[in-house]
């Protein structure tokens, strides 16, 4: 981001630590973050929610507390766990 001053030789993955802070997260934490042990290895595991069953994604729902999940399809269910 222009402007910016560079974060430091102490942060490993520059990169991550800008879309961190893009995102805004603090420093500390976009620090954290970036310098974690096999943080470029995380994520992406989750079946997409295409892929799940309509029970699965009303528990997902039911956990995040999502409103009228009980009327919703399964594919009112998908947009609004990706939207919420």
């Amino acid at each position: 981001m222009p402007g910016r001053k560079s974060p430091g030789p102490e942060v490993k993955d520059k990169a991550q630590y800008e879309a961190l802070r893009d995102k805004g997260y603090s420093k500390e934490k976009s620090a954290r973050i970036a310098n974690s042990k096999g943080a470029e290895h995380r994520g992406g595991k989750a079946k997409k929610y295409e892929d799940r069953t309509k029970q699965s994604l009303y528990e997902e729902a039911k956990k995040v507390g999502i409103e009228g999940r009980s009327k919703m399809t399964k594919a009112e269910l998908a947009h609004a766990l990706r939207t919420n």
